[in-house]
């Protein structure tokens, strides 16, 4: 649309990341990075902000969509023991040399019947970090007020603990 319309080009956009607890919708971990920064890649910073910050919560298993199919992904949520439940993507193949077994088993149940694995792992509960999200965006709006990307970090990261704590009053 810019070079169709000749239009200023705008800065870009951010990308948040959050972690939630599908029990509380409390968000538990937020990453802010810029639009360039491929979701798949903040997985482990996210899984150890939750570990480090909240002693006493333990992760059982990690839902994510397609971008965070990855052997890599698999491979350090197994290290962690913690259970993935990742949509691989739609022209995945089972490879025993370069995927993680885990990865294949995933694969292999995912191709043979979808929805059946989408029921037995519960995979419709990763609705609820978008609930999370157009409840902040309903609260809060889509945009920040700050300039300097720092300081859209601690923005998000205030309207974050804000949405946390009417979460625990209501």
């Amino acid at each position: 649309m810019q070079d169709k319309w000749k239009a200023e080009k705008k800065k870009g956009y951010l990308k948040i990341h959050v972690a939630v607890n599908i029990k509380t919708k409390e968000i538990i971990a937020l990453e802010v990075t810029h639009e360039k920064v491929h979701d798949g890649k903040v997985i482990k910073q996210m899984i150890e902000q939750v570990l480090n910050n909240n002693h006493n919560i333990k992760i059982k298993s990690f839902l994510g969509d397609g971008a965070y199919d990855s052997n890599e992904n698999f491979k350090y949520l197994q290290k962690k023991r913690i259970r993935s439940i990742i949509k691989v993507k739609r022209n995945s193949i089972i490879s025993t040399k370069k995927n993680n077994k885990i990865r294949n088993r995933e694969v292999g149940f995912q191709i043979k019947d979808y929805h059946k694995w989408k029921k037995k792992r519960k995979y419709g509960q990763r609705w609820i970090v978008e609930t999370v999200f157009s409840s902040i965006k309903r609260m809060f709006g889509e945009y920040t007020s700050a300039i300097r990307f720092q300081n859209m970090i601690k923005e998000m990261t205030m309207k974050v603990s804000l949405y946390n704590l009417f979460r625990r009053i209501t």
